[in-house]
């Protein structure tokens, strides 16, 4: 059980130094958490909530917490979005708190955005608690807030979406010390200095109308972030009378899942994703699975708009 626990614990000091932005599968439904200028492109005010539990059953598995709400102000020419998240991983959790400005221009069948975010990121590291005592990367604990700024342009209309966005554009250091790299799932002797990498995201979405009661969407999100492969989530979604949706999706380098969706009400949305990955059994691991929950709400200024199926 220790060896578990600590390559766990080896492998969340990868990814919490690496790919430091939380991962979701339902990143289509909490665009905001990747891209500050969607922010208000719902046209309302749109509540969401998600909770990620990660390698269920397994110590120290990763779990996240994260809430956005977003809206559009002046007659729609501008969005204002805010989402705090929390995201932990054996002895590491970071906290971070994100606001969100996107100035949109209005064509006569889609809308270009430009957005700017500003956040602070909360990093704590419980290092000692690994109890390795005879390595000296874990000899210290880190405690420590950085700020950060992104950007993202995002365009779109009711039936396709594409956008790029850099949100956290800061190197920051997170310590003077250095974390061991893993290769391989192995400790190496290579080091490298913990600090904040500057992230990168591509996506896409079309709508493809079947008939009048089926769509089917396919969508692609691309990561890249320095010191870790980059990442692609390839979907596929069905929807069904605009109130059911079934999809598919795979995660490069990690795991395939299905997605589930249902319009409940005219405001109120539900979504789940199950996630199985093998990307564990580097350690000897049986294959291990996740599950991620979504809740929007909607508040819309004018009934007419929540009515309007929209599909990301």
């Amino acid at each position: 059980m220790k060896k578990i626990i600590i390559s766990i614990l080896l492998t969340a000091s990868s990814a919490i130094f690496a790919q430091q932005d939380a991962m979701y599968t339902q990143y289509m439904f909490n665009m905001l958490a990747v891209n500050p200028a969607y922010a208000g492109s719902r046209d309302v005010l749109s509540l969401t909530a998600l909770y990620r539990n990660q390698w269920v059953g397994l110590p120290g598995a990763p779990k996240t917490l994260t809430f956005s709400a977003d809206m559009p102000l002046a007659n729609e020419k501008l969005g204002l979005g805010l989402q705090v998240s929390n995201d932990a991983i054996g002895v590491f959790n970071v906290f971070g708190a994100n606001a969100s400005l996107a100035y949109r221009i209005r064509f006569e069948k889609s809308t270009l955005a430009f957005g700017m975010n500003a956040g602070l990121t909360q990093f704590q590291a419980n290092l000692q608690d690994v109890g390795i005592s005879d390595d000296p990367a874990f000899g210290n604990n880190i405690n420590k807030t950085l700020p950060n700024i992104g950007a993202g342009v995002f365009w779109s209309n009711d039936r396709f979406y594409v956008g790029l966005s850099l949100p956290k554009l800061l190197n920051s250091p997170l310590s003077g010390s250095y974390v061991p790299r893993l290769v391989g799932g192995i400790n190496s002797d290579a080091k490298f200095r913990a600090q904040q990498f500057r992230h990168a995201f591509l996506m896409a979405g079309y709508v493809i109308n079947i008939s009048d009661l089926v769509k089917f969407k396919p969508s692609i999100l691309v990561k890249m972030v320095t010191g870790a492969p980059i990442q692609m989530d390839l979907n596929a979604n069905v929807y069904f009378y605009d109130k059911i949706g079934i999809g598919l999706s795979y995660r490069s380098l990690d795991a395939p899942s299905i997605l589930l969706e249902w319009q409940a009400t005219e405001q109120f949305r539900i979504g789940y994703a199950f996630d199985w990955t093998t990307k564990v059994n580097n350690f000897g691991f049986a294959k291990a699975m996740s599950h991620e929950i979504m809740l929007r709400y909607e508040m819309g200024f004018n009934k007419a708009k929540v009515l309007t199926p929209r599909y990301f």
